[in-house]
């Protein structure tokens, strides 16, 4: 019975990985856009802010996918450092826009959307 079990969970979490940073790389992506709206219309405060939130919380499946595809899964550990690396990022990336410090805020999004993109094409070559 257990080896059924961890055989499924051996298949599942690569999966589940590379759904929480695509997941993650989207959140990102649509905070790209509302910070767009952010300069333009007086709905953007709201929609960055909200989109601040889901990003927030992709980051943190991420981890979540990545301690489950290392733990049980029997994978990598590499994974676990990626995901607590843009947890990390994400946290300042919240600091500095709750601060309105777009001069650091704004590049580091657009790194942390290249980093996601190219980490979510290294899961899908695997």
């Amino acid at each position: 019975m257990a080896t059924i079990e961890t055989t499924t969970t051996r298949r599942t979490a690569p999966a589940f990985l590379q759904a929480a940073v695509a997941v993650q790389t989207l959140a990102i992506f649509f905070q790209a856009g509302t910070a767009g709206l952010l300069l333009s219309t007086s709905y953007g405060e709201t929609l960055h802010g909200v989109g601040a939130r889901v990003m927030y919380g992709a980051s943190m499946l991420y981890v979540l996918a990545a301690v489950l595809a290392w733990r049980p899964g029997g994978g990598s550990p590499r994974p676990v450092l990626y995901a607590s690396g843009f947890l990390v990022l994400a946290s300042v990336q919240v600091v500095l826009g709750i601060a309105h410090v777009p001069s650091v805020h704004v590049p580091l999004g657009v790194l942390m959307f290249g980093l996601s993109v190219l980490d979510l094409a290294r899961r899908r070559r695997a």
